[in-house]
């Protein structure tokens, strides 16, 4: 796991390397991590080694289904947008 972060650090792509050696590994969820990463290779490589990546825009995905998950069903897309607006500001208001 060492070498990983450190490859991380470094932006190194040393990933086939790696998932080698967790699939090497006996530990069942080590060698279930290698596998779903190698069915995506091309995509954490290009994150590995690009300083450019979507953290912002995946947190407000997440929000934005948290919302539809906390109203289930409830209201249309007009809330929805409301709703999403007001935590747009005060996250902007917090930060």
């Amino acid at each position: 796991m060492r070498q990983f972060t450190a490859g991380l650090d470094a932006r190194d792509a040393a990933l086939p390397t790696w998932l080698g050696q967790l699939t090497t590994s006996r530990l069942p969820a080590l060698t279930g991590l290698a596998k779903a990463l190698r069915e995506d290779q091309p995509a954490v490589i290009q994150e590995i080694t690009t300083a450019f990546n979507s953290g912002v825009n995946d947190d407000r995905i997440c929000h934005l289904q948290l919302q539809k998950r906390i109203m289930d069903g409830r209201a249309g897309v007009p809330l929805l947008r409301h709703r999403m607006i007001l935590l747009a500001l005060l996250r902007r208001h917090y930060q």
